[in-house]
């Protein structure tokens, strides 16, 4: 078997790749860290799923039938539904935003990379990594911050016993 055909990853490229796995990585690994839902491996997997939807429907706009922009707009709606889905109420309080705006973030990093960007794509994950960590910070320093949506969940006894 030919190891150059083997490692042709036409019409992708492998320093796309790279930078969708390392764009993902960096912000899955703050995720991961908290404990959060879309660790490391699923957002690899969003990021570069969305990478190789955009670079391959560009691939195909040769043919002069296909729009990339309707696959970023439906990848954009498909993205939604998963953020969606990790969204949840518990005692009252909506969790699981954070998380699935992150999701967003990553199909954003994808189409982004998937264009032609990839070292915008790697920034753009530092960026967003530099806003969960900072506020994360100034909630935990400033007591004002933690009102509202933001407040930490206290566990009232009896809540979760089931009968």
């Amino acid at each position: 078997m030919n190891l150059e055909l083997l490692l042709n990853v036409e019409p992708l490229n492998w320093h796309d790749i790279l930078a969708a796995m390392v764009s993902a990585s960096i912000i899955g690994l703050e995720r991961q860290l908290l404990g959060k839902p879309v660790g490391i491996r699923t957002s690899i997997l969003i990021c570069l799923g969305t990478y190789v939807f955009i670079a391959i429907s560009i691939y195909l706009m040769n043919d002069m039938t296909t729009d990339p922009t309707r696959i970023i707009g439906q990848a954009i709606t498909g993205i939604g539904f998963l953020g969606a889905g990790v969204m949840m109420t518990r005692d009252g309080v909506v969790i699981g935003v954070t998380s699935a705006a992150c999701i967003w973030m990553l199909a954003a990093i994808g189409v982004t990379i998937g264009a032609g960007q990839a070292l915008l794509g790697v920034k753009l994950a530092l960026m967003s990594v530099t806003v969960l960590v900072g506020v994360d910070i100034a909630e935990n320093s400033f007591k004002w911050m933690q009102r509202g949506v933001h407040q930490k969940l206290i566990r009232k006894p009896g809540r979760n016993k089931q009968g």
